[in-house]
């Protein structure tokens, strides 16, 4: 029998792994029994995001190139299979201690459901005893080929993983659910980042999955008064209106141009006419915009985002009326991963106090993020008219991939903003519940 109590004992188990751009196959691997510190996970379902995709396509993220075959695949929940021999005692000097929202008092047990937090911080540096741990520079992150040997993500069958990084679920959440928990997690760090105040007025450049939690997370955590998403998709703009992630809209115009200035000045036109659109109906219809959160990467949005902070909007045709629309000290939260460097009106946002602020993945967000999503579901069985006006979480997740064989189909129908039938494509899952119970075989 496969048992934790048996450091010797290994089960033979599925796995996706990329060897190459668009080179997945299902292969078979070898996995130990979980160390004295470890639960073993049977993933269920997991998300596909904008890296994994990168890697699919390129065998890269970015400058970031694999050096070895690489399992992909980060945004995963699962169940408990096994458990390590020391997971219920108490934790040592030093250990990341889980916080009671997420562990309970009668610890872990096989049949718990769990969401993964992938990142494996060092645990001793400055960051990250100053709860910073989503940079720490040893940072391990599953699916990820920064480090060698790479890290290798949760697209297979079980998972050895320390017990400080999982996250029990409630019987409310279904696995898919609890796979969002990971691009939550980089909402609910950027809404912190930005410290708002309720009833702030923002815009979100980005209609994607982590765009529309952002939204969420703003709509429902931080109360904002009116939420504004802009994608060159109208598509996803209307969607994210329609679900309730957004209250206006806009849908970005394709301009390009070889011309730095033209350039400029087109990320401008876009602001003024977001402006005109954010401040319809206010006070001399100035436009009252807190913060702007770029999720696309896309060098013409974050222009378009800093003069949006800066207020350049063609309704202020004097002097006092542009003293009436600016905002200083806007922020800025740059989300997006896009190009390395670019042209920005930084001296410009400086005399305004703009606040230029970077948000990296995540840290400590699992628990808000569980809370959340269970008030969020509840909207189903809701019939009260503020909790109807809640995003509808469920619907970000479009497309559902059975099984092994259908991975690279998931990674296909990821790449596209449409499927066959015209329907959107948001958010892609891989589903292995119900398919196996991590009954490998005993080697």
């Amino acid at each position: 029998m496969f048992s934790a109590q048996d450091p010797m004992s290994f089960l033979r188990i599925k796995a996706s792994v990329l060897h190459g751009a668009k080179d997945l196959r299902v292969e078979s691997r070898t996995i130990r029994a979980p160390n004295p510190g470890e639960l073993q996970i049977a993933i269920q379902s997991t998300g596909l995001c904008g890296s994994d995709l990168h890697y699919y396509n390129h065998f890269r993220n970015g400058d970031i190139q694999c050096l070895e075959p690489l399992t992909l695949g980060h945004e995963s929940a699962g169940v408990v299979v096994d458990v390590g021999s020391a997971v219920n005692e108490p934790q040592g000097k030093g250990k990341r201690k889980a916080e009671s929202s997420q562990n309970g008092e009668e610890g872990w047990k096989i049949g718990d459901k769990v969401a993964l937090e992938v990142g494996l911080p060092c645990g001793i540096c400055d960051l990250c005893l100053s709860e910073r741990y989503n940079i720490c520079p040893d940072l391990k992150f599953r699916s990820s080929a920064k480090g060698y040997p790479h890290a290798q993500g949760t697209l297979q069958e079980r998972i050895n993983h320390p017990k400080e990084w999982c996250h029990k679920l409630p019987s409310s959440l279904p696995p898919e659910i609890g796979a969002l928990l990971e691009p939550l997690g980089v909402a609910i760090h950027a809404s912190r980042r930005a410290a708002l105040k309720e009833g702030a007025t923002i815009l979100i450049f980005g209609a994607g999955a982590v765009g529309l939690l952002v939204a969420a997370v703003m709509k429902v955590e931080r109360t904002a008064a009116k939420i504004v998403i802009a994608d060159i998709d109208a598509g996803r703009v209307d969607f994210a209106i329609e679900n309730g992630f957004a209250d206006q809209g806009y849908i970005v115009k394709k301009k390009t141009s070889q011309d730095i200035t033209k350039e400029l000045e087109n990320a401008k036109s876009t602001a003024e006419e977001i402006g005109d659109l954010v401040g319809s109906g206010s006070k001399n219809n100035a436009t009252l915009v807190d913060a702007v959160f770029e999720c696309t990467g896309v060098p013409s949005s974050l222009q378009s985002a800093f003069y949006v902070c800066l207020s350049l909007y063609s309704f202020a045709f004097d002097a006092d009326q542009i003293k009436q629309a600016t905002r200083p000290g806007g922020k800025i939260m740059l989300i997006g991963m896009g190009t390395p460097i670019q042209t920005l009106p930084i001296s410009a946002a400086a005399l305004r106090e703009v606040d230029i602020i970077g948000v990296f993945r995540y840290a400590n967000t699992y628990p808000k993020g569980i809370e959340l999503l269970a008030r969020m579901l509840a909207t189903e069985n809701s019939t009260t008219i503020s909790m109807k006006k809640m995003p509808d979480i469920r619907k970000l997740i479009t497309h559902r991939f059975q099984g092994f064989d259908r991975i690279e189909d998931a990674f296909k129908m990821a790449g596209k903003t449409v499927d066959g039938d015209g329907n959107l494509v948001i958010k892609v899952v891989t589903d292995f519940n119900g398919l196996m119970v991590g009954e490998g075989a005993k080697l």
